[in-house]
């Protein structure tokens, strides 16, 4: 199957069976979002929301956040993973927000990249979910289950696949795009054990066309 054709086939699938797709974490305004993402490193959407609401109740403004010591903020965090060095992050994010960006969220990847804690996949799910661009946040669920399906191939990083998902999904459902691999790699496509029986993308899937010759010739 030629990737062109993968990727009719992977759009089509999740158009018609998971046509509202957004971010399960949990935020009310653009800076909200970037502290949840940021938390999100390495730790649990559902744990992050656990942690939030305290932390927003507290800093409801980045303006109060770049006013304190990480060790004010690691009280609220404790129990997310990293939470010294994302303490010290979210601190020097704030007053970056505060100081250089008048406390306004930049749209620009590049712009976002200058915070503190804002790696590339950062800055692209805010772009992507706050200002709606084309920006393909690869997180470790986008990476392998791209890879799986044959979205992308070859690929040894995160940049890899971002540039083949940038080369064969619509700029206009990139935002869109970056969810279905999320959700389809949180509860389908699984690290240890992918429900293969289950994904409504098997015809189309290289992992699954794999497994299933290994099954024929042990047959």
């Amino acid at each position: 199957m030629l990737k062109k054709e993968r990727y009719e086939k992977v759009i089509a699938y999740f158009q018609k069976e998971m046509p509202i797709a957004e971010t399960e974490l949990h935020y009310t305004n653009p800076y909200e979002l970037l502290v949840a993402v940021i938390l999100s490193a390495q730790c649990t959407d559902k744990r992050v929301n656990q942690i939030t609401p305290e932390l927003f109740k507290r800093f409801p403004q980045p303006e109060l956040m770049a006013e304190v010591d990480s060790a004010e903020v690691f009280d609220y965090i404790r129990s997310c993973s990293y939470p010294n060095n994302k303490a010290k992050h979210l601190v020097g994010m704030a007053k970056m927000l505060v100081h250089d960006f008048k406390g306004v969220v930049p749209d620009d990847v590049n712009e976002l990249q200058k915070l503190p804690g804002v790696g590339r996949k950062t800055a692209n799910v805010i772009a992507s979910v706050v200002y709606e661009k084309p920006a393909f946040a690869v997180d470790t669920h986008v990476f392998r289950v791209s890879a799986r399906i044959g979205l992308a191939t070859n690929s040894k990083t995160p940049l890899d696949t971002e540039k083949q998902l940038m080369k064969y999904f619509p700029e206009e459902i990139v935002p869109l795009a970056h969810h279905w691999l999320i959700l389809h790699g949180r509860y389908t496509c699984l690290a240890r054990s992918p429900k293969c029986s289950k994904c409504g993308l098997k015809e189309c899937c290289k992992y699954y066309e794999t497994n299933q010759k290994k099954a024929l010739k042990a047959q």
